[in-house]
């Protein structure tokens, strides 16, 4: 018999389970679009030939529909879903709204790692792929880690100290990205440079293959820290006493969240903005459950960078715009607005903590004032 406390875990199940087969829905919606657009000369009919198989169905539309765009379509599923995850990790563990892996830096540590990689001649054969990712999670990790421990302070992480310390990082590894590309062919020049505006290009099974692998486990490594990342949420003390491991669910969500950005960087190059439009825009939605933002994010994100890169591809075609500048032109506002509701619910704040403190006897630093 099911007792009376049943009732809120089948609620959240069933919510969640709506949710998630809505967005699949629309992931499924938008990817079938995609198949129909683009700069080569395809038409509907011919797509559709070709997805049913037909003998009719032209050489040429085989090669456009089955090596070019489906492969391609699949990358940016799992890319936007990658760095939507990735910035629901970063802003649960930071407890900030503007936490995401470009703007932390971890991208940029990210692509150090895969250019240190591609100067060692490193691709995206199998195993090729994993020592790019290798090199991806080492530069994301030293990156996110950099910026922590800078913005580290006893109260916390203030917005503007951990903006400040992802600024400095994310420049320092630009900074050492364009000693290395000095250092390419110039041959190659151009191919490294177009990916690192960010690049959702079709890729073979097999490296598509371990992109998928490495996205599933890091989603699947933040889904199951949700349950803990809500209880952070009241705070490190309170969520102590409720049976959490602060510290060891840091790390895990800073893994999950780093092995994400890098299979992304390494497969498609850094793409901004994605891990903080997709969660907040998910947050206003269905609220900050991390339970249900997680699964959200992972098909959210797809459908965002999706539609993204539809957009890049047909907006000027037959060239073609980098998805990284369509998000970051989505991104920018997003960013400036968030930031500036920030300041202002600090500004409203801030007479209250005064007047709080004046009522306590207490400084602004916190020492007790001597009457």
């Amino acid at each position: 018999m099911s007792g009376a406390g049943d009732g809120a875990p089948r609620t959240t199940a069933a919510r969640l389970a709506g949710i998630v087969g809505a967005l699949g829905l629309v992931l499924a919606a938008a990817g079938a679009a995609a198949l129909f657009v683009g700069s080569a000369a395809v038409t509907p009919a011919s797509v559709l030939a070709v997805l049913t198989g037909q003998e009719t169905a032209e050489a040429v539309a085989r090669v456009v529909v089955l090596d070019l765009r489906l492969p391609r379509i699949a990358v940016a599923a799992l890319a936007g879903g990658a760095l939507a995850v990735a910035g629901v990790g970063f802003q649960a563990l930071t407890r900030n709204p503007l936490a995401e892996p470009s703007v932390l830096g971890v991208s940029s540590g990210a692509a150090f790692g895969v250019v240190t990689g591609q100067l060692f001649g490193l691709g995206l054969t199998v195993l090729q792929a994993f020592g790019l990712t290798a090199l991806a999670f080492a530069g994301a990790f030293i990156a996110g880690g950099a910026v922590y421990l800078i913005a580290s302070t006893a109260a916390g992480l203030p917005v503007h100290t951990l903006l400040l310390a992802g600024v400095i990082v994310g420049i320092f590894f630009s900074s050492a990205i364009t000693v290395l590309i000095s250092l390419v062919d110039t041959n190659r020049l151009g191919g490294v440079i177009h990916w690192l505006l960010g690049n959702v290009a079709p890729i073979p099974a097999g490296p598509l293959l371990v992109f998928a692998g490495l996205t599933a486990a890091g989603v699947a490594l933040v889904a199951s820290q949700a349950r803990r990342l809500n209880l952070l949420a009241l705070g490190e003390e309170a969520a102590l006493q409720l049976g959490v491991d602060a510290e060891a669910l840091k790390r895990r969500i800073f893994a999950g969240a780093a092995l994400l950005t890098a299979a992304v960087v390494a497969f498609a190059g850094p793409i901004g903005f994605v891990g903080l439009i997709v969660p907040h825009a998910l947050r206003m939605l269905l609220g900050p459950d991390n339970r249900v933002l997680v699964p959200a994010a992972a098909l959210g994100g797809g459908v965002f960078l999706l539609a993204a890169d539809t957009l890049a591809r047909s907006v000027v075609a037959p060239a073609e715009v980098s998805v990284g500048v369509i998000t970051a032109f989505c991104g920018a506002p997003v960013f400036i607005a968030l930031l500036r509701s920030r300041a202002a619910m600090v500004g409203r704040a801030e007479p209250c903590l005064t007047a709080r403190r004046a009522k306590h006897g207490d400084s602004p630093s916190g020492a007790r004032l001597q009457p």
